[in-house]
């Protein structure tokens, strides 16, 4: 098996989400996830637009994770068509359970293939 896919936290995430993958992280004896989130780096500022956040994440391989459905989904498609690439965009709805996509996101990264998810949206749904 491959290296566990990485994910971009969206900015608007940033908050219990992250909060619930550094508990998770924190854990003896559990396989951490590799989580990064818009807003942490000087390259990935706060405010940057979709087509960027895409961008960056094709470049480091890692999955975007976002509640911006319909922008996000045309900037995703829009980024295909010029001829490039993406691990994958999961989108979550505007509420969401945070349990349920942690859950979520460790099978993601510890029991899939990476190639499972290339250039594909996933619409986030309960379990």
């Amino acid at each position: 098996m491959n290296r566990p896919p990485a994910f971009l936290l969206d900015e608007h995430l940033r908050g219990p989400l992250w909060e619930a993958v550094q508990a998770h992280n924190a854990r003896p004896s559990v396989e951490p996830l590799l989580v990064f989130r818009v807003g942490d780096g000087p390259d990935l500022p706060l405010g940057v637009d979709d087509a960027e956040i895409l961008q960056w994440a094709e470049q480091k391989s890692c999955i975007v994770i976002s509640c911006e459905r319909q922008t996000m989904a045309r900037y995703f498609w829009d980024h295909l068509k010029a001829g490039r690439h993406s691990p994958c965009l999961i989108l979550l709805p505007n509420v969401f359970s945070i349990t349920e996509v942690l859950e979520y996101l460790i099978l993601a990264a510890h029991a899939s293939e990476p190639t499972e998810w290339h250039d594909r949206i996933v619409y986030f749904r309960k379990i």
